[in-house]
């Protein structure tokens, strides 16, 4: 950019810029639309055409200079019949609902049944969340230190054996064996668990909205 601020047409090689950015993201792995290369192609026959027609203009002088007369031209169309008629129109409605508005929401106010919805954090959702992770972590802690304490209990010898291996041991790796077994199916019965109740949430949204639609 700092090397075409003040460049003229004749300079300008957008097209190949563009290209040499699909090619280089091309070589590093990364995936460019195919729309990007078409761009690419097309800029570079805009500036062939560019500097076959006039090699010395300079866009950013020429933007300069007719910049307030576009900003003037825009502001005209802005302000034209057809917009003053549409704003005009919206006010009328605007003016024309507003007193069926405010009668119902005074109604709700004097039923004391005048509801403010904020779309925040649910802090119960979070607290829940919080406590299955915090449980979670306790539980692999816990099967952690059976597996290091069936580890230890490997050097003693004891005539208590399974499989040939001390019992007391086995027992605390089959013990850690089963909590990871049951805590890997607990998370994915819950993970699973989650994804229906939020589908069904976006449901029950989609249908409010579109009755309300």
């Amino acid at each position: 950019m700092a090397q075409n601020q003040n460049a003229r047409v004749g300079q300008i090689q957008v097209g190949r810029i563009v290209l040499m950015i699909a090619r280089m993201s091309g070589e590093r792995g990364i995936r460019v639309p195919p729309e990007l290369t078409m761009l690419g192609k097309t800029l570079l026959n805009l500036d062939q055409i560019g500097r076959t027609l006039d090699p010395g203009f300079d866009p950013n002088a020429a933007i300069r200079r007719h910049s307030a007369e576009l900003t003037r031209m825009r502001m005209r169309k802005s302000i034209s019949p057809g917009n003053v008629f549409a704003a005009l129109s919206e006010m009328k409605d605007f003016f024309e609902h507003l007193p069926r508005r405010v009668n119902r929401i005074l109604d709700n106010v004097a039923n004391n049944t005048l509801e403010v919805k904020v779309d925040a954090i649910d802090e119960k959702t979070l607290m829940e969340g919080f406590q299955k992770v915090a449980n979670r972590i306790t539980v692999g802690l816990i099967l952690a230190s059976l597996i290091v304490g069936a580890a230890l209990l490997m050097r003693v010898e004891t005539s208590f054996r399974i499989l040939g291996y001390p019992g007391l041991a086995m027992v605390c790796f089959l013990a850690a064996a089963g909590g990871g077994v049951w805590l890997v199916l607990e998370i994915v019965m819950a993970d699973r668990k989650s994804l229906k109740e939020l589908g069904r949430a976006k449901e029950v949204k989609q249908q409010a909205a579109s009755k309300r639609g």
